[in-house]
């Protein structure tokens, strides 16, 4: 033992000292550039959930692309198209007598491709305009810029007529404020022009003696009048010089420093009530701070943010190529060894989640809080028939819990306009909502026919209460969204439809996301994604009822319905089926994956549960193959860790971690130079989606037992993590050296039985381990009875080729804290 304590020393030290000699020449957790941004994918985006930037850092003159949150087009209502119900019972019965085209011709008819008029689509998110600091400088040296992810600083700094120049960027947490911090080697150097701009047809913009103001209303939409009021007031604190009024701007002359204070406001209270006083609202805001010193503002935020960022640590080692700029870095990834990279970009993309949706705040949407448009690409909405459940992927598990709170807030808000697209088009109790939402919280069909019938989007948004209550066991938690489980699994009961071959219940009209089956037509019945989401729901809302002791005779009835729904199956090419008929194509490279939703994010696909399916969906998956739109590779990334293939997921990082094209459309995805991710343009659901396939790579806790490097690539033969959060409330410290754990640490919460998955001996001085079998007793691992597939042709399933590894028990305390060696 004590030669084993040696050496895990001796490779500690040695890990250290290589990390200290390259963390003296660059940090570690740090995007950094030598040039301004030439455009918007190479600005370094800044927010706290509220308000969002996007730092350029010219140095003649500067633009800070700004957000506001409730900035969006429209105005209070839903988008229900009325008296519908006929068409959709046609449509099913077209369905069930096989007339596809028929089926979608008509679903196409009801639901045109440009929203009916008096009816909308959805509405935008709108950027609030642009901040502008003019300099005038002329040549300059030694220039950089940096986004410092671990302190949610950004700056610039570089030297002009022999002096040395420096500004720093907080969009400050927890206020509702962006500080910018101008400084100088030389006193009475700091001399600039301050202006303002939006791309409304109209707004004003008034300069006073102390502040400059903008103020416009967001625009007007198909049926719906924009009346979102905002006003967007930068507030200057000079130490030294003046400040004038200009043409309507601000200037600055010669300060020794100068701090600006920027904020926004506007009339949004609710999705319901925009009644608020935009100009007191953005004033009190500014007031807050105004009287503190940036030193202290700096201070706080860091405090506060890191609260959150510091919770989880990754190292998978550490090169000289950390010296390259990042866009650099980007570009030779696939060419050298920069494990680092990896690390950066698993924390950039939670230092996106908690500057996106801290607590209080919209849910990230579709850019997160970053847009410079007023019509930006998909409107910047809430899709969810993937990408703004994928926003969400990490935060349970890499320790951010918080920041799903703005989603729990929207699902409860959604379950009440739900009831209307629930009632007036499907007749049916409960609540849903389809593929798109938005600000004012519509819930019909979006985009038409073809893209918009799928009613399916509360099915989805539902998994996240109740994943979130496995992770924390929190039942006052679960009681409070009772009902929003509840009135999904009522919408379902009541839309189910009996399959007439089998007498299988399904979902129909609705198709499987985006995808089609013949030329054009998409709409179908029982789709297996559907399938599976609605097994989760009912699933969910049974294992809730149970919990809570409430409502035993219509979780009874739920019971009697999920023993009804299809259960998964394999087809002719050996594959997890995507449609309840065998039409999958071999060829077929569609984005969606949809039919693999029972593999991740979900769990009703486990290579020691269910083998055949397990291999079905690993075919599935190699013959979508792996090149696609930004976020679809994230999506692989988790895809491969469940399937327990490590070195195939690291090959989807390289393929995401390769430039994006220069083109602003298409499917061949990348990331920019500023790290965020390219569907192309910009999605930021791939840059959730990838760090949380990095987690999955290294800790799965969805099948009974935590899976600890269940999906280790060869590239990341030795490393360390800390932080990361079980099923069941277990926080997981590990190291391992080329590819065994030497150091495991494994933290409860909650209590209760423990059960690990790990492929090398592991041992401990002062706790008893056992090893395990039968089902895991801790009632957070309960798993899914899922029907037994059925196989339409002999498939080769002699064995998926994957590692059992060795399970152990152990019984954990509330508050306990227990280690393990190798």
């Amino acid at each position: 033992m004590r030669y084993f304590i040696k050496k895990a020393l001796f490779l500690l030290l040695f890990s250290l000292c290589g990390s200290l000699v390259f963390a003296q020449q660059q940090n570690p957790m740090e995007l950094w550039y030598n040039q301004p941004a030439a455009n918007w994918n190479e600005a370094l985006p800044i927010g706290n959930g509220f308000l969002a930037g996007m730092v350029f850092g010219g140095v003649q003159k500067d633009r800070i692309q700004l957000n506001e949150e409730t900035i969006w087009a429209g105005e209070p209502g839903n988008n229900i198209i009325p008296n519908v119900y006929p068409a959709i019972a046609e449509i099913r019965k077209l369905l069930v007598e096989g007339k596809y085209k028929e089926a979608q011709d008509l679903s196409n008819k009801a639901f045109p491709r440009q929203a009916p008029k008096g009816g909308n689509y959805g509405m935008q998110y709108q950027t609030a305009g642009n901040l502008f600091l003019d300099f005038g400088h002329g040549g300059f040296i030694n220039y950089r810029r940096n986004l410092d992810i671990e302190k949610a600083t950004a700056s610039i700094s570089y030297q002009a007529n022999g002096i040395d120049y420096k500004r720093e960027y907080i969009a400050l947490i927890p206020k509702k404020v962006i500080a910018i911090r101008l400084t100088a080697s030389k006193t009475k150097s700091i001399s600039f022009t301050i202006d303002m701009d939006a791309p409304f047809k109209e707004f004003q913009k008034i300069a006073l003696t102390d502040r400059l103001l903008l103020k416009a209303v967001s625009s007007s939409v198909d049926g719906k009048k924009g009346r979102v009021k905002f006003e967007t007031q930068v507030v200057p604190k000079l130490e030294g010089g003046t400040l004038e009024i200009k043409d309507n701007k601000l200037v600055v002359k010669e300060a020794n420093a100068v701090t600006l204070f920027i904020s926004i406001g506007t009339n949004f209270n609710n999705y319901q009530d925009i009644s608020a006083n935009e100009n007191i609202r953005v004033k009190q805001r500014l007031a807050e701070v105004t009287g503190q010193s940036y030193k202290k503002l700096k201070a706080n935020h860091i405090k506060s943010y890191q609260q959150y960022f510091n919770r989880v640590k990754l190292d998978l080692g550490v090169t000289s190529v950390m010296d390259k700029p990042t866009n650099q870095r980007v570009i030779d990834f696939k060419e050298g060894n920069d494990p680092a990279l990896v690390s950066l970009y698993f924390q950039f993309g939670r230092y996106l989640l908690i500057c996106s949706s801290f607590p209080g705040s919209q849910p990230a949407n579709l850019q997160g809080k970053w847009n410079e448009k007023l019509s930006p690409p998909w409107d910047s909405k809430y899709t969810v028939n993937i990408n703004t459940e994928m926003n969400y992927w990490p935060a349970e598990v890499t320790n951010l819990p918080e920041m799903h709170q703005p989603l729990f807030k929207m699902l409860k808000e959604l379950s009440e306009t739900g009831k209307e697209s629930a009632g007036q088009m499907y007749k049916a109790r409960g609540w849903n909502l389809h593929h798109n939402t938005d600000l004012w919280r519509i819930t019909g069909p979006v985009d038409g026919g073809f893209y918009g019938m799928w009613p399916m989007g509360g099915a989805w948004l539902s998994q996240h209460i109740w994943q979130h209550y496995l992770y924390n066991g929190d039942n006052d938690f679960l009681r409070e969204y009772y009902d929003v489980l509840k009135g999904a699994a009522m919408f379902y009961v009541d839309v189910l439809q009996e399959e007439p071959k089998h007498k299988w219940l399904v979902v129909a009209p609705s198709m499987s996301p985006e995808n089609t089956y013949l030329p054009s037509v998409g709409v179908g019945a029982g789709t297996t994604m559907d399938n599976q989401l609605v097994f989760d729901v009912f699933a969910n809302f049974i294992r809730t009822s149970e919990i809570l002791k409430q409502d035993q005779s219509f979780a009874d009835t739920v019971r009697n319905m999920i023993n009804r729904l299809p259960p998964m199956q394999v087809g002719q090419h050996a594959q997890l089926q995507e449609w309840l008929q065998d039409w999958d194509k071999v060829n077929d490279k569609h984005r969606h994956v949809s039919h693999l939703y029972g593999l991740f994010p979900g769990n009703q696909i486990s290579p020691y549960r269910h083998p055949e399916l397990f291999e079905a969906a690993r075919n599935s998956l190699i013959y979508r193959g792996d090149k696609s739109t930004g976020w679809s590779m994230g999506w692989k990334v988790n895809l491969w860790a469940r399937l327990l293939d490590g070195n195939r997921a690291y090959k989807l990082i390289e393929d995401q971690l390769s430039p994006a094209p220069q083109e602003e459309k298409g499917q061949n995805g990348g990331t920019y130079p500023n790290l965020f991710d390219a569907h192309p343009p910009f999605q930021i659901d791939g840059n959730f989606g990838c760090t949380s396939g990095i987690a999955e790579m290294l800790m799965q806790s969805h099948d009974g037992d935590i899976h600890l490097l269940p999906a280790l690539p060869d590239k990341w033969r030795s490393g360390s993590i800390s932080g990361l959060i079980a099923r069941g409330g277990f926080v997981i410290d590990m190291a391992w050296q080329d590819g065994e754990i030497t150091n495991l640490k494994i933290h409860s919460k909650l209590g209760g039985n423990c059960r690990i998955r790990v492929h090398n001996a592991i041992k401990s001085n002062r706790i008893t381990i056992i090893t395990a079998s039968g089902s895991n007793s801790n009632p957070f691992y309960e798993l899914p009875t899922v029907k037994k597939p059925l196989v339409s042709v002999k498939a080769s399933l002699a064995g998926t080729g994957v590692s059992s590894g060795q399970l152990y028990d152990f019984q954990t305390k509330k508050g306990g804290t227990y280690e393990f060696y190798k």
